[in-house]
């Protein structure tokens, strides 16, 4: 009897190995966060509040933590316009006195020319704007280091600050503007409180806010963003795909004079006169702000809200300190030790990033 051999069922063919997956689906959601430069400011501003949260019983109050955010958004300011500059690669000495400069700019002519105060406002800000757009220059032709160009223009600011007061007024600090034409409407913009909350809260705290979503949003949306991080991070490469790096380093330096002129408006119409001498030292306090907050003194690697985070801090431990009822010296301690930590943890966190 012949048997007919039943055929075999059909085998299924093998599903197909499944993709490997990828090294940024593989990676944690830790990890990513630690790949940002803000990260480490954002952790160690975390601990300076807690810390003054329970060593200072008056941090805690909502008109104290207003002051805190007063002393953080003037710095600030200025620390937003030096970070990107250094994320540009290059540094700004005479940021410090350049806030001076221009309160006494405007502060001087309008009072030598009894004028509204609007016009020494409009020409302090062509003064400051001058002042970057020559130091930008300076760097481009010369070939110099920015770091000596600028501490040349330090250096003729802080004397042209004294020498030119002196003459102008036969003193070191400027004459009171406070009934000149323009003033309160000046004040009202660069210097009034608004209400939150029931808490009066220093305008420089919102012009603050807004500066830093402005810059926050030109680095990551933008192409003069993409410029900026090309810039700092290799001048030859970034012209090489046809980046104007040096359009690009003058506008960065103009942008820390736009920054130093409003600043030095809001001291002007905050206390309505300008001592000389004001603003020495106040550059290392930017930078140091803009370290903190995650930027690299080599350039290219940074963003603005560390910056941001960064003059918290400052504004944190300055007041903090005062509250907790320590010796005010203490804070230049805290300023080195907060340097030396976060130039640490941007070195760990480059790492971290390189390894993407």
């Amino acid at each position: 009897m012949t048997h007919t051999a039943t055929p075999a069922a059909a085998t299924p063919p093998a599903s197909p190995a499944a993709p490997p997956k990828s090294r940024t689906t593989e990676r944690s959601l830790a990890r990513r966060a630690l790949a940002r430069p803000e990260i480490g400011a954002l952790v160690a501003a975390i601990g300076v509040y807690l810390f003054f949260f329970v060593a200072a019983p008056t941090f805690r109050q909502a008109d104290s933590f207003a002051t805190v955010l007063y002393q953080a958004s003037t710095m600030g300011i200025m620390a937003l316009a030096v970070s990107l500059l250094m994320i540009g690669g290059e540094f700004d000495l005479s940021a410090g006195v350049a806030v001076t400069s221009s309160a006494l700019t405007a502060s001087m002519l309008s009072f030598q020319l009894t004028a509204n105060v609007w016009v020494g406002v409009i020409v302090a800000l062509l003064v400051s704007l001058a002042v970057g757009l020559i130091n930008g220059l300076l760097l481009i032709k010369t070939g110099l280091p920015s770091f000596l160009v600028t501490l040349a223009s330090f250096l003729m600011l802080q004397g042209a600050n004294l020498a030119i007061t002196k003459l102008l007024t036969d003193n070191v600090a400027t004459d009171s503007i406070t009934d000149m034409d323009g003033f309160d409407q000046a004040k009202s913009l660069f210097a009034s409180e608004i209400g939150v909350f029931g808490v009066n809260v220093k305008i420089t705290v919102l012009w603050w806010l807004i500066f830093a979503a402005i810059a926050t949003w030109v680095l990551l949306r933008t192409k003069f963003g993409n410029w900026i991080f090309a810039a700092g991070g290799s001048k030859e490469s970034a012209r090489a795909v046809g980046v104007p790096v040096n359009l690009t380093k003058i506008a960065l330096f103009m942008t820390v004079g736009f920054a130093a002129w409003f600043v030095g408006m809001h001291l002007l119409f905050e206390y309505n006169t300008v001592q000389a001498g004001e603003g020495v030292g106040n550059e290392f306090y930017y930078i140091i702000a803009a370290v903190i907050g995650g930027c690299l003194l080599t350039g290219g690697y940074g963003s603005a809200i560390g910056a941001v985070l960064g003059a918290f801090i400052f504004g944190m431990v300055n007041q903090g300190i005062v509250y907790a009822n320590w010796n005010p010296d203490w804070f230049k301690f805290f300023v080195g030790v907060m340097l030396l930590l976060a130039t640490l943890v941007n070195l760990w966190v480059r790492r971290q990033a390189a390894r993407r």
